[in-house]
């Protein structure tokens, strides 16, 4: 519903990645002990406390700061690729980002994977600010580790956290020592012209016993690999990242800290990074290029950019018989995009200027472009109370408010083939704003009943009750002019139940049922269309094992689930105009298996895979989608193998050298229907990835190539229609082709 006016560009991408997270330590990774390699424990805070990753009853995957840099992780995509069963959607650069956990694909705008940084949540909770296909994306510089919580997280972290969450924890500053580092590198992507450069800074300033302050600043340029034919323009992806952090912290007594962090991060994109392929069939749809390796033909520049401003202040506050937090956050987004749109509306002047019976009608087919500007603020604020200490029953309670606001205008522009604004489409072609208030309070609490020393039960329980208010502002040549408001209200309850049984000290089972919503809302004003979507809720059921086996030097962790998803959220199109509806259930099954080896002194070796079978299976008699036909985005199977190796060179300096190998099954674009079906099957792929390092003193010097075999693999795509909703050619988002770089970073 975020794309009001539907624009038939199918670009629903569907990236997934799915590979190992290695689990170690920030510090200290993979420490030897004897012949092999003991494997590092890793402390999250998936459960809102700090806990081993091995103990949590909720399948989580963490990411830490060296994994990050060895990766060259500078966006989501990166990073996500070494983690298991997160399948990321990028529409031709970072921040067109969806993100997909267990099969739940968001097919609706709202978002199905919630985002936080650290203790509060940022991204919109309602349906009018493209939460799906915006998500945060966030550039991994000076972060502690990334957390991924797969399966709904409705209980703790509420609306939009149905298929699970993605949760940033950035790095502290110390009160210990004075810090300093920096880094630069270099890179060479094939079928670009120019070198990408990238360079970064933090430091950490103690002031005083009880005060420091931290602070970083990072750029990243990307050069563009794709040639557009139409406007002659060589490389025109070109991708600008930048951004920085700030963080205080005062440890106000020993009982007591406050840390206040401000974040602002800011990329800009020429034109996205999408090839266009022509049919060659259409049961199922296949193309080859049409344009050359790396070409499109579009008249108009695509460019996109965010802003991304976000503050917070975390009171952390032991009263001696609990533990009190109050986590508070402003963060304000603004996001701007255009598309080509001569295809879809350009196509349609002539028709249109008969109907209209403009002067001069017939007119030859024009150029059109589709400009979407959201902007979002977003306060939130909530108190927490733990209990401490080591009894048989631990409680804890807390309540959540949030106050949001957006604002999504959209506007259709209409051109002769020069650009030339063509009078009887004046003064829009099509125009819509949609201003929208959110608001939710949530109270929740769960307790753990301690049955025995290795056995307990964790009950979890949520109350939320969210309040919107929404205004559909429309008018142009081709769509209805109105100023309608609209609102609702809805009360959600969530809970989880996990009982976990650790066998020994070093392998736990567990079980888990919880269920996850997405909030509804007040709807576009769409003939035939409900005055209100509700929300779609699911449970979520799971069984689970981690286990630590051979002295320490072996990591396997496994789980089974299957998930009901009631009422789904779907977008549908009446007259050029999106709406939503609740249309249909769906179900989602299957299996994730995470492992690592420490096989001899100093090699690691990791192999991982998920199956996922998300497939619909009911839906409304009016709509033609398949059922039991795999759900948009989501492989059925995933996998990667990893190794990395340390060893001392160079007169006994450390070094590594590793890679990943990943394999990515076939996806569809779209939810695939009985009738005029528009999904296409991404094909599978897989890809190689290697990185070296050797550190002299306090200077670190790494080597890096991703996608070593230059595969071109379509990360995501769809089909490309015309204004008579006819399929056209295919546009896909393509996986950055063979990038090779040095990079060298300082650290005192």
């Amino acid at each position: 519903m975020s794309d009001f006016l539907n624009l038939s560009r199918g670009m629903t991408i569907g990236v997934s990645t799915s590979a190992l997270a290695l689990l170690m330590s920030a510090t200290n990774v993979g420490a030897a002990e004897g012949a092999a390699g003991v494997i590092d424990e890793i402390v999250v805070t998936a459960q809102k406390r700090s806990e081993s990753v091995q103990d949590v009853p909720v399948s989580v995957s963490a990411f830490a700061e060296e994994q990050l840099t060895r990766v060259h992780a500078t966006q989501l995509q990166d990073y996500a690729a070494y983690m298991p069963g997160i399948n990321i959607a990028n529409g031709g650069s970072p921040g067109q980002t969806s993100i997909t956990l267990r099969g739940i694909a968001p097919v609706g705008p709202g978002s199905v994977v919630g985002t936080y940084i650290d203790e509060t949540p940022l991204g919109a909770s309602n349906n009018y600010a493209r939460a799906t296909t915006f998500a945060l994306d966030l550039m991994p510089y000076d972060i502690e580790r990334v957390e991924v919580l797969r399966g709904p997280q409705g209980t703790l972290y509420g609306a939009g956290s149905m298929g699970g969450l993605l949760k940033y924890v950035l790095k502290e500053p110390s009160t210990d020592a004075l810090e300093f580092r920096a880094g630069v590198e270099g890179s060479d992507v094939s079928g670009a012209d120019d070198l990408g450069w990238a360079a970064r800074a933090g430091v950490n300033v103690p002031l005083g016993d009880s005060v420091a302050l931290r602070a970083s600043y990072f750029q990243q340029n990307t050069p563009g690999y794709i040639d557009n034919v139409y406007t002659g323009k060589e490389d025109a992806n070109e991708l600008e990242q930048s951004g920085g952090r700030v963080s205080l912290l005062w440890r106000i007594n020993d009982a007591a800290s406050l840390k206040v962090n401000a974040l602002w991060q800011q990329l800009d994109s020429d034109n996205n990074g999408t090839m266009a392929l022509s049919l060659v069939d259409t049961d199922p749809f296949r193309g080859t290029a049409s344009f050359g390796d790396l070409g499109t033909s579009i008249p108009n520049e695509e460019p996109f950019s965010k802003d991304v401003d976000y503050y917070s202040a975390t009171l952390n506050w032991n009263l001696g018989w609990a533990d009190f937090v109050s986590a508070t956050s402003y963060s304000k987004t603004h996001t701007s995009q255009t598309q080509d749109a001569s295809i879809t509306y350009g196509s349609l002047f002539p028709i249109l200027s008969l109907l209209f019976e403009l002067p001069g009608a017939p007119f030859d087919e024009g150029l059109s472009k589709f400009n979407i500007s959201l902007d979002h603020e977003k306060w939130t604020q909530e108190f927490r109370l733990a209990s401490t200490g080591e009894g048989a029953i631990q409680w804890r309670i807390g309540a959540f408010y949030t106050d949001e606001e957006s604002e999504n205008t959209q506007v259709v522009d209409a051109t002769d083939i020069n650009g030339v604004p063509i009078e009887g489409f004046l003064p829009y072609f099509a125009f819509a704003q949609l201003p929208s208030q959110y608001q939710e309070l949530a109270v929740f609490g769960d307790v753990t009943f301690k049955i025995n020393d290795s056995f307990d039960v964790i009950t979890g329980l949520r109350y939320a009750q969210n309040d919107q208010k929404f205004r559909q502002i429309s008018s142009g040549a081709i769509i209805v002019t109105a100023n309608d408001p609209g609102e609702s209200d809805e009360d959600v309850v969530t809970y989880a139940v996990s009982p976990r049984w650790h066998v020994t000290d070093d392998t736990m089972l567990y079980a888990r049922v919880a269920t996850g919503y997405r909030p509804g809302g007040p709807n576009t004003i769409v003939p035939g269309m409900p005055p209100a979507v509700e929300a779609d809720e699911l449970t979520n059921y799971e069984l689970g094992w981690k286990s630590i086996f051979m002295d320490g030097r072996a990591l396997l962790n496994a789980a089974v689930f299957y998930i009901d998803w009631k009422d789904i959220q779907q977008a549908r199109t009446f007259g050029g105009v999106t709406g939503l509806d609740n249309a249909g259930d769906a179900e989602s099954q299957g299996i994730e298996v995470e492992s690592l080896f420490s096989v001899a002194e100093g090699l690691q070796l990791g192999f991982n895979f998920s199956y996922t079978d998300a497939t619909l299976k009911s839906t409304p008699p009016d709509l033609p989608n398949a059922l039991d036909v795999q759900l948009p985005g989501v492989p059925e199977w995933s996998g990667a193998i990893t190794a990395n190796y340390a060893f001392t060179a160079f007169g006994g300096r450390e070094a590594n050298v590793g890679g990943g190998w990943r394999y990515v099954d076939e996806r569809y674009s779209q939810v695939v229907t009985t009738v005029d079906n528009l999904a296409y099957a991404l094909p599978a792929y897989d890809v190689l990835d290697l990185n070296a390092d050797v550190q002299f003193d306090s200077v670190t010097v790494r080597l890096f190539v991703k996608n070593l075999t230059d595969e071109r693999a379509f990360t995501g795509g769809g089909v490309t229609t015309d204004g008579l909703n006819q399929p056209v050619r295919l546009d896909v988002a393509v996986l950055q082709p063979r990038t090779v770089g040095l990079s060298v970073d300082f650290q005192f």
